[in-house]
């Protein structure tokens, strides 16, 4: 669904001529830590391997393939990414060697039929709960992490419909008739940090499952109109055969065992305003222009990627300068510079309300908030006897801020 939704005429070539895309060493990397995780965590073993035997197992995964296969650029690139896997072990051992426990199950392949469709998903990891409860864990090995709806949703789908996933349950737990997904979780195994998100609700759920029915449709009727964009065209395996730029339906090899064709750069680039003119009248048909509304919406999934990416860089950059201590750090055009204050939480809201009502402080604050409260406590016309009932409801708490502003 993800590819169908990045570019439906990049699934064609994938999953229609079956053309494998090449070798990515991110996608090598990231196959041989779960392949580690696995070995540490299978069930199956009664025992959990020991730091050495972890390492000997990627070890050994590692040297199965050239630096070639794995995709990466020269042997140096492909022994640096061995030692970062080995560092990544290492530092997960420190974290959890002593605490490791067997969950229900690792690199679980679940296969669903429903609503006529057949879904296939890997489940890295399955954590029993109990009352029928589980954890769905599914590591990560990127230079960052983010919620990704739709795969957390189809995880969810998958593994409440699941018989496989019941089964292994009612295997621990008899009784239970029905799994529900409690926790959906992301590992980024580089920072070994967990990011965890609430199941999807009834609503989502459904609205969700009705993309992926409208996904498979568009499958179904063989709608695979290209979506070109030039970052994603730029990096695109199948850029020298799609008809977006050869301005033809692609009738090479097709089927198992077929490889994209080594064929040279297409001449036409409609993301460049220099293509000859020769190359100009073998283009493909243009797109229809955009509506006004379409524009609209793109410009705000720009917009909310731009948020998304800055509130990630905020919390990397305000996690690296606390590691480092630094409350100042400087780039070439930028500051950062660090600010905190002690914030103040309620514990229990309703509870500050009946105090201030009884204290008769109520009309002076209206609504309690951080700062109604930070006005009373330094009101002298206060006495220090409510001071001391206001702060007891209270909680401070750090918060640490980041501030950018341009270098001088």
């Amino acid at each position: 669904m993800g590819m169908y939704k990045e570019c439906p005429q990049k699934y064609k070539f994938r999953y229609v001529h079956m053309l494998p895309e090449l070798p990515k060493y991110y996608f090598a990397f990231g196959t041989a830590l779960h392949e580690v995780m696995e070995y540490i965590y299978n069930p199956a073993n009664p025992a959990f391997p020991t730091l050495q035997e972890a390492l000997a197992c990627l070890q050994n995964y590692w040297s199965k393939t050239s630096f070639e296969q794995k995709g990466y650029a020269s042997a140096e690139k492909e022994a640096q990414g061995l030692e970062e896997g080995r560092r990544i072990i290492t530092a997960y051992y420190g974290k959890y060697g002593n605490s490791l426990v067997h969950p229900l199950s690792v690199e679980m392949k679940s296969t669903l039929d429903i609503d006529g469709l057949s879904l296939v998903s890997i489940l890295d990891r399955i954590d029993y709960l109990g009352d029928g409860r589980i954890k769905i864990l599914d590591y990560k090995t990127g230079k960052t992490v983010q919620r990704e709806p739709d795969q957390l949703m189809m995880y969810q789908k998958v593994a409440e419909n699941s018989p496989a996933v019941l089964h292994l349950v009612q295997k621990l737990d008899p009784k239970v008739k029905e799994v529900k997904v409690q926790t959906l979780s992301f590992y980024h195994l580089p920072s070994l940090q967990e990011l965890s998100f609430e199941r999807g609700s009834d609503k989502e759920m459904y609205e969700f499952w009705q993309k992926v029915l409208g996904v498979a449709d568009n499958i179904r009727a063989g709608r695979f109109d290209p979506a070109p964009e030039e970052n994603k065209c730029r990096w695109c395996d199948y850029h020298n055969i799609c008809p977006v730029f050869t301005g033809k339906e692609y009738d090479g090899p097709s089927g198992w065992g077929a490889k994209i064709p080594d064929v040279p750069p297409p001449a036409y680039d409609p993301f460049n305003s220099k293509t000859p003119s020769s190359a100009v009248e073998r283009q493909a048909p243009v797109p229809a222009a955009k509506t006004e509304p379409e524009i609209l919406s793109d410009k705000i999934d720009r917009l909310g990627e731009a948020l998304q990416q800055e509130r990630r860089l905020r919390q990397e950059i305000i996690a690296l300068m606390d590691k480092l201590g630094y409350k100042r750090h400087f780039g070439s055009k930028f500051r950062a510079e660090l600010t905190q204050r002690m914030k103040l939480e309620f514990a229990d809201k309703q509870k500050t309300i009946d105090t201030l009502r009884a204290l008769q402080l109520l009309a002076k604050t209206l609504v309690p908030t951080q700062k109604s409260i930070e006005a009373l406590l330094a009101d002298p016309a206060v006495s220090a006897q409510a001071k001391t009932q206001l702060r007891a409801l209270v909680q401070e708490k750090k918060e640490i801020d980041l501030e950018i502003t341009e270098a001088e």
